[in-house]
């Protein structure tokens, strides 16, 4: 069928329930006919693609599963706010940058009055001297006046930059985790790396530009007033005749930017999808596929990427008649004005010059405007993260024991399908409780609501009587931590990835720590010990041994309650064995909850939780549960034959 290209969802498009884009019919000129009828398919193609990026913006701003994109209001607050917090550099810069355009606006004048002199003496001119030392004064104080704007600039530029990095990087450090697992991890990868680039390159130089170059059209205009009206209004009005187009640009332009912005996202997933699962491609022959869905989605991009250059290519089309005509227009105003006397040489001559050097500053403006599109529509995607709900609202009430309760806990990741059923577990201080069961039975879903990082649908999970989603996530850590099989080494030293949980740690504390996760060995013959930088690009760590820096971070975080999602499911069933051993004496007086597919960790256990189908259908030690000869009992046989 054919392909809607750019009002195709991004959620649709990840689960590819629809056919391989193409190109549609609507979007192809004719290769034959008249040139009237290829004018009006070019026209209808523009129109399509126009009304497309305005769908697919549409779309953007109403995610499903996706990241939502903000308005331009939250956008024009987000900067004025880091303006208003700096003032005084500000108004500083906006100072320099008046002073250096006035400067430059003086010259023109003394230019027309020499003109004027020497029409009216010849060549015995009178105060040529004084005249060049004046114009050479003003270009040399216009330099020193544009070095200070620069540089004002420049700080000013630089100063807002790292504010607003330090805005992302701290929204996107407060997202639900749950929503980040959940949605388009290529759509957030894009919004903080490309997009955050072209909000730096916006906020860092578009900013300041647009500001510096607006400032000199406004007194260019004022000076070209000053100097003659008859010559300042034909030029006036030209430029005006341009403003229609301009509108037209600014009013469309972010819809296609962000459209643009949202391909490339979907770029980033498809790609990263591709290059993650590189194995499994090549073991089931899926090479061609992933290669047509790649360029699937280049394709969309490369639409919406036309649709924008159409914008510009119109916009700059326009433009670039307006900084020609003034001049046209004003030297037969100018002639036609000196026949009648309304203006006399010097007035024509600084006319011109004033004409001339505003198609700089003028076509310096619309640059920085397309700049700060693009910004915005970059902006606007990160403030999106921000519109994210949280997922817990922190109340005043700490915790008045470390007793852990779940009671009715439901959880759907898709509404009207639970995958936890009315779980209720209480369990005693310093117990150790391995759930267990099939895979997809709810097991990680429980552990994850005993640790705090959703919130169930319905019940409660408790601690000390107090909901764990209503704790701020710097006690909750405290409280409660989460281990689960997936792990993450930071560029760094080895030390620095295992004291990030208590920075304040010894080098004692971090050494015990690896000494009771069994790593203390290997990491004393890494080149430089606890000093070597590892991480990406860095000294590279096996799953094991990363996992085993994972579990040593938990140790120097020293939760009262641990919640291990199958922890050692990297390590080697001997390793792992040995580490779990190893752990026994530290984990002594803190309550665990162990979820392991190796069964021999729940034949440790205090009790077992038997978990199918998002319910708990046995619970009880290991010798109570074989007795009983149910799920648990097959399992143990199973595991065990």
């Amino acid at each position: 069928m054919t392909t809607d290209l750019l009002a195709t969802s991004a959620e649709t498009w990840r689960d590819r329930t629809i056919d391989p884009p193409v190109i549609p019919d609507e979007l192809r000129l004719p290769g034959h006919g008249s040139p009237r009828e290829r004018n009006r398919a070019l026209w209808q193609r523009h129109e399509l693609r126009r009304q497309r990026a305005e769908d697919v913006y549409a779309a953007s701003r109403n995610p499903v599963r996706g990241w939502p994109v903000s308005g331009n209001r939250a956008v024009l607050t987000f900067f004025r706010d880091l303006v208003r917090s700096r003032k005084g550099s500000f108004a500083l810069m906006v100072a320099l940058n008046a002073l250096a355009a006035g400067a430059a606006l003086v010259v023109p004048r003394l230019l027309g009055s020499l003109v004027n002199r020497v029409q009216a003496q010849g060549a015995a001119v009178e105060g040529l001297d004084a005249i060049a030392l004046a114009v050479v004064g003003v270009v040399v104080l216009q330099s020193l006046l544009t070095f200070g704007a620069q540089r004002t600039s420049t700080h000013f530029g630089q100063d807002l930059l790292a504010s607003a990095r330090e805005y992302v990087v701290d929204t996107i450090l407060r997202l639900p985790v749950g929503r980040v697992e959940g949605a388009s991890t290529g759509d957030l990868v894009t919004r903080v790396t490309r997009d955050v680039g072209t909000m730096a390159r916006s906020v860092q130089w578009g900013v300041p530009r647009l500001l510096i170059s607006l400032m000199t059209v406004l007194l260019s205009v004022v000076a070209m007033m000053l100097n003659s009206v008859v010559l300042a209004l034909p030029a006036l009005l030209v430029f005006a005749l341009c403003t229609p187009a301009v509108r037209t640009y600014l009013r469309r332009a972010p819809k296609a930017y962000i459209t643009e912005g949202a391909t490339y996202s979907r770029i980033n997933t498809t790609l990263t999808e591709t290059v993650e699962g590189a194995r499994t491609v090549e073991a089931l022959h899926l090479s061609g596929a992933r290669v047509r869905a790649g360029s699937d989605d280049i394709e969309v991009s490369a639409q919406a990427e036309r649709y924008g250059m159409t914008l510009r290519n119109v916009l700059f089309a326009a433009l670039n008649a307006a900084f020609q005509v003034p001049q046209v227009v004003t030297l037969v105003v100018g002639a036609y004005g000196y026949s009648r006397g309304w203006v006399d040489l010097g007035q024509i001559t600084a006319a011109m010059l004033y004409v001339v050097a505003l198609s700089e500053p003028l076509d310096a403006v619309i640059g920085e405007v397309d700049r700060l599109q693009v910004g915005a529509a970059s902006t606007s995607r990160l403030l999106g993260i921000a519109e994210v709900p949280p997922d817990r609202e922190p109340g005043d009430r700490l915790p008045d024991g470390v007793e852990l309760v779940g009671e009715d806990l439901r959880f759907a990741y898709r509404e009207g399908h639970d995958v936890l059923h009315g779980v209720d577990l209480h369990l005693a201080v310093g117990e150790r409780l391995a759930v267990v069961g099939p895979s997809g039975s709810g097991k990680s879903t429980l552990g994850r609501l005993l640790a705090g990082i959703n919130r169930p649908r319905t019940g409660t999970a408790r601690v000390g009587g107090v909901d764990l989603v209503d704790l701020p996530l710097e006690v909750l850590r405290v409280e409660v931590a989460l281990v689960t099989q997936e792990h993450h080494v930071f560029i760094g030293s080895v030390r620095d990835n295992i004291v990030l949980a208590r920075e304040d740690s010894t080098d004692d504390d971090v050494h015990e720590a690896l000494r009771a996760v069994g790593s203390l060995a290997w990491v004393e013959r890494l080149p430089d010990g606890l000093d070597t930088l590892i991480g990406s690009g860095r000294f590279a760590l096996t799953p094991a041994q990363a996992q085993q820096v994972a579990l040593a971070r938990l140790i120097i975080a020293d939760p009262h309650t641990l919640v291990l999602d199958e922890a050692t499911s990297l390590i080697d069933p001997r390793t792992a064995r040995t580490l779990e051993g190893s752990m026994n004496n530290l984990l002594e007086g803190r309550t665990v909850v162990a979820i392991a597919h190796r069964l021999h960790t729940a034949h440790d256990a205090d009790r077992i939780a038997v978990v199918i189908d998002g319910r708990i259908v046995e619970l009880g030690s290991h010798d109570e549960l074989l007795a009983l000869d149910g799920e648990y009992a097959d399992l143990w046989h199973a595991w065990t034959s």
